[in-house]
């Protein structure tokens, strides 16, 4: 749209004391005589865009220009950004430009404390391995759910069987560090969640959908397993060693006995086969008190564990 692409421009320019007409039009993807034609518009509307010319000539703003930002304060802009910058990975060229339009509008005499407010708290959600392949299904689903088109894919379960499925895309879901899919499955012929990390082979369909009204804070992801019916009250018990990673997995306030060898743990967590080998994933440095049918899984796991390993 020209009005946003007006927006853009002004803020580009702001951030910049000069650029070249060229550099702009490879920005927005339009002509050269297109951003001239923006640059007219610009100045009827009364922001003051001069062309300089000479070596270190270009399009720029007068010195001093500043749009009103009466709307939001700086601690409200930083808070923007710092929320930005948290899922750059992710974000796309727009983001970028949404970003150069809120620091744009700062007054040059309080950049540099307004650049200390965005660096307050940073939330990286990548991980520390290459998330190429993550990076590009993301982005095939943001495009589909942008332009109202189902997804197909093949998924694997839990339980590790797998099944083609088709999805009409509504939102993408980062919950504990784990990527997710919230959206209407046609086999099942109900609104699902699915975990990226187990969908293979997604393509973008030519079937269309109109999208219905949902309620993020209805979802199952933020209650679900929170139900009694769907949970289990696990007591571990943990090495010495164990005390400080303890305290980061489950909190002090779970930790019913700490002695100087050992440190006890009460938490509850979903009662699916996950959570068996969430146990194990702590070794040997962790035994299970409670409840005796966790116990005895855990430890028929572990004794097939034991014979893999000495065939």
């Amino acid at each position: 749209m020209k009005l946003d692409r007006l927006l853009a421009i002004t803020m580009t320019l702001m951030n910049k004391r000069r650029i070249q007409a060229k550099e702009l039009a490879d920005l927005f993807d339009v002509s050269v005589r297109t951003i001239y034609r923006d640059i007219e518009s610009l100045n009827m509307a009364g922001i003051p865009v001069i062309t300089y010319q000479g070596i270190n000539g270009g399009i720029g703003i007068v010195d001093g220009y500043k749009l009103d930002k009466t709307l939001l304060t700086n601690d409200e802009l930083a808070s923007i950004v710092s929320a930005l910058k948290s899922v750059a990975s992710y974000s796309d060229t727009r983001s970028d430009r949404l970003l150069d339009k809120l620091q744009g509008v700062v007054q040059d005499k309080e950049a540099e404390a307004f650049r200390a407010k965005t660096e307050q708290i940073f939330v990286d959600f990548s991980s520390w391995g290459n998330e190429a392949f993550l990076k590009e299904k993301i982005d095939i689903i943001k495009e589909a759910i942008q332009s109202f088109r189902a997804i197909s894919f093949v998924y694997r379960g839990s339980n590790g069987e797998s099944s083609a499925r088709e999805v009409d895309p509504y939102t993408i879901v980062l919950k504990s560090q784990k990527w997710y899919l919230y959206g209407y499955c046609k086999l099942r012929k109900e609104f699902r969640i699915f975990r990226l990390s187990r969908m293979k082979d997604i393509k973008i369909t030519d079937s269309s959908y109109q999208r219905q009204p949902i309620d993020l804070e209805q979802i199952p992801w933020m209650k679900g397993w929170h139900q009694p019916s769907n949970t289990v009250q696990l007591v571990l018990k943990f090495a010495a060693d164990m005390k400080t990673m303890i305290e980061e997995w489950f909190g002090s306030e779970n930790i019913l006995v700490e002695e100087a060898d050992y440190s006890i743990v009460q938490i509850t967590l979903p009662e699916e086969n996950w959570v068996y080998g969430f146990i194990l994933g702590f070794g040997d440095r962790v035994e299970v008190l409670e409840p005796e049918d966790i116990r005895r899984k855990v430890k028929e796991i572990a004794k097939k564990i034991y014979r893999l390993y000495n065939k």
